[in-house]
């Protein structure tokens, strides 16, 4: 059978190279072609356009990239027709994926999302559009499956892909672990705008500690150059390409953009701030939209501040430099923290291997008739 699939950034490049595997081992016939990175494309996947292509976050910087974006929507639809594929698996990335699914359901193919668009947040009405034009809906986040229900939607809810992602990669290399100096990982994020924004005042904080050794994450298929002329000529700071799980089982601590990596580390125990910082428009137009109580999917999921969150102006090298003292020396707070990252765990780990299970889903959905 014939597979589609289409993810937007480096979270949905991972979850989606999963999915492919799973679907190849049931499917050894599959044919799949994507929109993703180089990830899902290592998995076999023909790809079409890599999602660094179309990487743009916030209101602003989205209204500014309006006719690109447009261009791709229309070049995705055209391709679709072409090549006429069994099913079209969305994977988040609802601004680009809800439009397209509208165009695929009218034109016939079959529609599964798998891991929903955040309407719980903002843009409740959206699951009108989603009960009409998307056939079978896969959620990884606990609180989804009653979300919908509100709406009489029924979903199905497979776990979190990343615990066993992060599971498996602990089992593999026990021999990562923190050594005697105190090292921080810094996480600035995979899309050019969230690096310009939060990385030079995480460098900033991290002048104030010149005794620790602070490893920056650079994000899959982003020029190294970017990174190189924040970072200067600081002693203290290193790049790391490509290795994020291994410089957070190296770590002490992390400061950590807001989206899928805060997830990723509290899954690995690592005591963390949360930072987020756009543009003075964007955050204002998100203020007035959003109504979640935290940025974070650590307290969205707990549903408290089990992290801390510094947002927008509250995103100072003095306040990160507070918060990160607090995470290494007090010890009530880390305690706390152990507890809580192990109730998230628990929690996210029920549904079992999420890309296993929606791998099943889309293949026997698929091979209905």
């Amino acid at each position: 059978m014939k597979y589609y699939l289409i993810s937007g950034e480096a979270s949905g490049d991972l979850h989606g190279s999963r999915l492919i595997r799973e679907i190849r081992r049931l499917d050894p016939e599959a044919q799949i072609r994507c929109w993703g990175g180089d990830l899902m494309q290592a998995e076999g996947a023909e790809l079409v356009v890599h999602y660094k292509e179309r990487a743009y976050m916030g209101f602003l910087e989205v209204a500014l990239h309006l006719r690109k974006i447009l261009g791709y929507m229309k070049q995705c639809k055209a391709d679709l027709l072409a090549w006429k594929p069994d099913v079209v698996v969305f994977i988040d990335y609802p601004g680009f994926n809800l439009p397209v699914a509208k165009f695929a359901k009218q034109q016939g193919f079959r529609t599964v999302f798998y891991i929903s668009p955040q309407v719980w947040a903002w843009k409740e009405k959206r699951v009108r559009t989603i009960k009409q034009v998307i056939d079978r809906m896969l959620v990884i986040l606990p609180f989804e499956k009653d979300f919908y229900q509100k709406w009489n939607y029924p979903v199905e809810y497979v776990g979190h892909p990343l615990v066993q992602i992060i599971r498996e990669f602990k089992e593999t290399h026990p021999e990562l672990k923190p050594g005697a100096q105190p090292t921080i990982a810094l996480l600035p994020g995979s899309r050019l705008q969230e690096i310009r924004k939060k990385l030079p005042v995480m460098l900033e904080t991290a002048d104030r500690f010149p005794t620790y050794r602070f490893l920056v994450a650079q994000a899959p298929s982003t020029d190294t150059e970017i990174y190189t002329s924040l970072i200067g000529n600081r002693t203290n700071v290193e790049l790391v390409a490509d290795k994020t799980y291994r410089l957070l089982m190296r770590s002490h601590a992390a400061l950590v953009t807001s989206g899928t990596a805060t997830l990723e580390t509290a899954l690995f125990g690592i005591p963390e701030v949360v930072c987020y910082k756009g543009s003075a428009l964007s955050y204002a137009i998100a203020k007035r939209v959003i109504k979640v109580k935290y940025i974070s999917l650590v307290n969205l999921i707990l549903d408290k501040p089990a992290v801390t969150e510094l947002i927008q102006d509250a995103l100072t090298a003095d306040n990160l430099e507070r918060e990160l003292k607090l995470l290494l020396t007090d010890e009530t707070k880390k305690q706390q923290l152990a507890s809580d990252y192990k109730n998230l765990w628990e929690l996210l780990a029920k549904g079992g291997d999420a890309s296993k299970t929606a791998a099943e889903q889309v293949v026997a959905f698929t091979g209905e008739r």
